[in-house]
């Protein structure tokens, strides 16, 4: 097995244990009675910890080596999973292992697509970050694919289906551990934590700010919000949920493509299609629950797949347009840690209904959200008189 192969099989197993907590949301319902905004707070609290850990991550691999940073962190990865596992009747316990989780994919995911990309110096422009890029996708979308499946099927529905990821951690583990850095790491004595500027620019605060949220704001949608909150027959419902997740980010993955052939035409049109779809698939969603048809769910998910795709790769390619070379690292990591911001939206969503609204009111207050976020992305975009785009 090649150097970058190792490493991009690290980054599969933590991106599996990232998200194969998704329809296990539904199962701890079922067999917990779990409340929704429990629920909510499990899958969100992920981001806490991810968000700091992918801005120092980077960081702290460019002073210390990659080795030093990601290592460490895959091996914390099945340790969050035990905590699942040994936790799993306790709402502190499985809090702690969220976390534990999200800070390890926030390093694994900022230093290891460096260590992958630098292992893929000798190849094509940019096949390192198509190697990492397929490696994290390819370990969301299984991860609660298999969850899902095996907590239908599984006896010990809590349990049992987090052990393939233990096995597939160790394993990873093992074979990472041999890869050593390509070269020392260089004398950065720059802060760990510091914003580029242009993260402070009118364009960066008008184009990708409104946009990063509704990269994990849409998935969230159909893995997290929409599989717990739809009514009618429960059978089948966590093998439904992990089929959702896996459909969903499947998408995203394939569309990603197509999304970057429609930026080519025009900067950021990727992103105002996937707000539209955004708003469709809130639509499907808001008739699913409606009717209490669990299939519908099942048309929605490639549209929430589509978003999340569209919103990545749009987002991303602003976000290097606008940043020089030498802050191109650490702008790329506040883009992805306000992708995670996302996260939250089944929370937000939840603490709605504190304020008397149904799941269709909440679901409306999103949809308003993201034509709002459509209109300001619309309007700071058109080029100003001259035909040139503002800066």
């Amino acid at each position: 097995m090649r150097q970058w192969q190792r490493v991009a099989l690290a980054m599969f197993a933590v991106g599996w244990g990232a998200n194969q907590f998704a329809p296990m949301l539904v199962a701890y319902r079922d067999e917990l009675g779990m409340s929704t905004q429990t629920r909510a707070f499990l899958f969100g609290v992920y981001a806490a910890g991810l968000v700091p850990a992918l801005l120092l991550g980077g960081g702290a691999s460019d002073r210390w080596g990659r080795r030093a940073v990601v290592l460490p962190a895959v091996a914390l990865s099945p340790v969050a999973t035990v905590l699942l596992i040994v936790a799993h009747h306790s709402t502190l316990g499985l809090t702690l292992a969220r976390l534990l989780a999200g800070v390890c994919s926030g390093v694994v995911f900022s230093a290891a697509s460096a260590w992958v990309s630098e292992l893929s110096a000798d190849e094509a422009p940019g096949a390192g970050a198509r190697r990492a890029a397929v490696a994290l996708s390819a370990g969301f979308g299984l991860g609660p694919l298999v969850a899902g499946l095996v907590a239908e099927v599984s006896a010990y529905p809590l349990t049992v289906p987090y052990v393939p990821h233990l096995v597939l951690a160790v394993v990873a583990l093992a074979l990472v551990v041999p890869v050593r850095d390509v070269a020392p790491p260089a004398a950065v004595r720059r802060p760990l934590l510091s914003l580029p500027a242009v993260t402070r620019t009118r364009r960066f605060v008008t184009l990708v700010v409104p946009l990063a949220p509704w990269v994990f704001a849409s998935a969230s949608l159909s893995l997290a919000y929409l599989p717990g909150e739809i009514g009618g027959s429960s059978s089948g419902a966590v093998a439904f949920a992990g089929v959702l997740a896996g459909i969903s980010l499947g998408t995203g993955v394939l569309v990603q493509p197509l999304a970057r052939r429609l930026d080519d035409r025009r900067p950021l049109l990727a992103g105002q299609a996937a707000l539209v779809a955004t708003l469709l698939g809130t639509g499907l969603g808001v008739v699913a629950l409606t009717l209490e048809h669990r299939w519908l769910l099942l048309v929605a998910a490639p549209v929430f797949g589509f978003a999340y795709g569209c919103c990545l790769v749009s987002g991303l390619r602003e976000t290097e347009r606008l940043s020089p070379p030498d802050q191109r690292g650490a702008t790329v990591a506040v883009f992805y840690a306000l992708t995670y911001l996302g996260f939250a939206t089944p929370y937000l969503l939840g603490g709605l209904a504190g304020l008397g609204l149904t799941d269709r009111g909440a679901l409306g207050v999103a949809a308003a959200v993201a034509v709002v976020c459509l209109g300001v992305i619309t309007v700071s975009g058109r080029p100003g008189p001259s035909g040139a785009r503002p800066h």
